[in-house]
């Protein structure tokens, strides 16, 4: 496949990608996005006259000293939000077993919060990481700024294929001047992430979406083969039926999901887990209704 016809491909795929994501934000998903994200202030509204139970800090005494009545400021909850995507495209989010890979599934995923918040009145962003920050697209309105990030995600080209949460968090950290809602997409299997993490949730609204396979989490019986570590490019001969090797694998991967949860849970950052062999759509609802009763 030419150059071309490999960019021609990708864009394919990004005009599907814009198709399916307006139609499940105009169905079922803008509504819950929008409960579930507070803007990051207070603007000025108008004056109304003071009433019993208000907040003598919001009195205006000028107002007040014209109209001989005491006076209160009112405020409207600032709305805008700068929105980031970082999406992780380090050698293991090329993996699937199913019909989508971690990478394009996170791509869905962006396309899903980019157009929701787009259509909300939000700015979007984008951090693209691996083993090192490949790019970082400033928070921004429009379709073709979304629609090109989109295609930065799917088109990425790492040259070191590890996963560094910590040089994505601390990218978004030194980039981000006002707070901001990071979306971290990435499989989290990473060997440094507690602390960035908790850096960056004190920092910034931070929600952490893990993609993963099914067949990450459980080996599935196909006898001898021989195993690829997509970021080391290790390989191991295994023998995927012997029943304790299983057992010992899906155990170790189940640790490994859990550790993360605890650390998500540790520095209060909301999270869904994401296969590529389902429907995301549940479990990002799930998400923003928990989000969104915790704001009532």
């Amino acid at each position: 496949m030419t150059e071309q016809q490999h960019i021609d491909e990708m864009m394919a795929r990004v005009r599907k990608l814009e198709l399916k994501a307006r139609r499940l934000v105009r169905e079922s998903f803008s509504g819950e996005y929008l409960s579930s994200f507070r803007g990051q202030g207070l603007d000025f509204d108008d004056f109304r006259e003071y009433q019993h139970g208000d907040e003598v800090r919001f009195i205006d005494w000028n107002v007040t000293a014209r109209m001989n009545e005491p006076f209160v400021r009112k405020f409207r909850e600032e709305r805008e939000l700068s929105v980031i995507m970082a999406v992780d495209v380090s050698g293991s989010a090329d993996f699937g077993s199913h019909h989508l890979s971690k990478r394009e599934l996170s791509a869905e995923i962006a396309a899903v919060l980019g157009f929701s918040a787009l259509q909300n009145g939000d700015k979007v962003g984008l951090l693209i990481f691996a083993g090192d920050c490949l790019m970082f697209i400033p928070p921004a309105k429009g379709t073709r700024h979304l629609l090109r990030m989109i295609r930065e995600i799917l088109m990425a080209r790492p040259v070191k294929l590890g996963t560094s949460i910590e040089v994505a968090c601390n990218v978004l950290i030194k980039s981000l001047k006002r707070k901001s809602l990071v979306f971290m997409i990435s499989d989290f299997q990473a060997d440094i992430i507690d602390e960035p993490l908790g850096k960056l949730a004190r920092k910034h609204e931070t929600v952490a979406l893990r993609v993963f396979d099914p067949v990450e989490q459980n080996l599935p019986r196909v006898g001898k083969v021989v195993l690829v570590d997509p970021e080391s490019r290790m390989e191991t001969m295994v023998n995927t039926n012997n029943r304790t090797l299983g057992v010992a694998y899906k155990q170790l991967m189940q640790r490994q999901a859990e550790g993360v949860a605890s650390i998500f849970k540790k520095h209060g950052i909301d999270a869904a887990n994401l296969s590529t062999d389902s429907d995301m759509l549940p479990a990002l609802h799930q998400l923003l209704k928990r989000r969104g009763k915790r704001r009532k």
